[in-house]
């Protein structure tokens, strides 16, 4: 990964915008795009799009730029801030975490607090803790002085800058997905010399950890030939994984595919055969219902599009430190970007 591609993965990073909130990572996804794109937008939805113009098919490449986060749902009369989820957390990684609540006109930084296990009973201690037993503390010495600082409403993530380790591994809040609409443009970008006859478009959509929005709408709105949709899977090379029911996934291992109901076998296939000619190595992912990313969106969008799903091994999802291998993110840009070089201008995905 070159030095502006890294700097761009990190700034998408370090840009707070959970589900419903996408707008700050959006500006800094279109700001990078317009320097390629032949064209560059927005929706109503928050999604945000970027297309290399052609005459052939239209092809998508879509990951959501949400992240799960938090929002503020009461101010009490001490000044302290109670909140509720937005997106699927594990509780228990919660407490003393700091955080940026996203303000109107400023950003407020606090900590998530609950009574210290010193003051708890024993039968208190051995239990899990629950987000509507957690509170923010901003220092704030009122309900008031707290009020003038925030609003119900106002979105929460937790202050946790993204850090390289060694082998080329990255760790950092919202990986999920902001990886995803980042492989999506750098594919784009990729592609951009040397244009495939096809309409291509690098959608970042939105609200993937709540509704499935942005690839609602999207997909309808764009009506592609062929959708891939970016996301982060399970890594399973870490102690008492279940590989027996999640697969051999490993960080740096190459990207994963799915198969399943949802995704189309032709698309797999062509898939695959791109990364046997480019020597790729990856990772087949049973899906046999859904595949809980956008792609449960896609494929059964208006009269059906053909949808296959490239994920990333990631390790500690829904967490405020997820982790992933830089060379997996390089890996799908090179495999996705070869998928769509090999389509040719009329791709047949009837199924008979």
């Amino acid at each position: 990964m070159d030095d502006r591609s890294k700097r761009f993965l990190l700034s998408l990073l370090e840009t707070a915008s959970p589900s419903g909130y996408e707008e700050p990572a959006a500006r800094v996804w279109r700001a990078e795009a317009a320097a390629f794109a032949d064209e560059v937008m927005a929706d109503v939805n928050g999604n945000s799009f970027a297309r290399l113009r052609g005459d052939g098919p239209t092809v998508v490449i879509e990951g959501h730029i949400d992240e799960i986060g938090l929002q503020v749902t009461y101010v009490d009369d001490e000044g302290y801030v109670w909140f509720r989820p937005i997106g699927g957390w594990d509780d228990q990684v919660l407490t003393g975490q700091r955080v940026r609540i996203l303000g109107r006109d400023r950003t407020v930084h606090g900590v998530i607090g609950r009574r210290p296990a010193h003051l708890l009973s024993a039968e208190e201690r051995d239990k899990a803790s629950k987000i509507k037993e957690l509170w923010i503390d901003i220092g704030s010495t009122s309900g008031a002085a707290t009020r003038d600082a925030i609003r119900i409403g106002d979105p929460i993530v937790i202050e946790q800058p993204p850090l390289e380790l060694g082998d080329n591994r990255l760790v950092a809040r919202g990986i999920d997905n902001r990886m995803g609409a980042f492989v999506a443009l750098e594919t784009l970008r990729a592609l951009a010399p040397d244009r495939p006859p096809v309409d291509l478009y690098a959608v970042a959509a939105a609200q993937e950890e709540i509704t499935f929005l942005g690839a609602r709408t999207s997909a309808f709105a764009l009506d592609p030939t062929v959708a891939i949709v970016l996301d982060v899977t399970h890594a399973t090379d870490h102690p008492n994984a279940d590989k027996q029911g999640n697969g051999d996934v490993r960080i740096g291992g190459g990207p994963v595919l799915a198969r399943g109901s949802a995704v189309h076998p032709g698309v797999v296939r062509r898939l695959e055969d791109a990364a046997h000619r480019e020597g790729i190595p990856y990772v087949l992912e049973g899906t046999p219902r859904s595949t809980g990313t956008d792609a449960d969106a896609y494929a059964p969008a208006r009269a059906g599009i053909p949808t296959g799903v490239v994920s990333v091994p990631n390790r500690y999802m829904h967490s405020p430190n997820e982790l992933i291998s830089l060379d997996d993110l390089d890996a799908a840009i090179r495999l996705i970007a070869a998928f769509v070089r090999d389509l040719g201008t009329s791709p047949d995905f009837v199924r008979g």
